[in-house]
């Protein structure tokens, strides 16, 4: 096992943006999407694989901020 020795963190700068407005009401509509998508799954009105397709559609649609982890 290799172990590198990190000498100056402080030097480590992290860049955060801020959404954009935009940005953040796609975050809420997916938000919004998922909860009456997962509702139809609790209920039987849809399959696991419907479930499934519909919030895969939802993450193009919307474009959730964590979009990329979640596909």
């Amino acid at each position: 096992m290799k172990v590198t020795k990190l000498e100056d963190v402080e030097s480590i700068q992290y860049k955060a943006e801020r959404p954009t407005e935009q940005a953040l009401k796609n975050e809420h509509n997916y938000l919004v999407a998922e909860k009456l998508t997962k509702k139809l799954l609790e209920k039987g009105l849809i399959s696991q694989d419907e479930f499934d397709k519909i919030m895969a559609k939802n993450r193009q649609t919307f474009l959730p901020l964590l979009a990329e982890i979640m596909s």
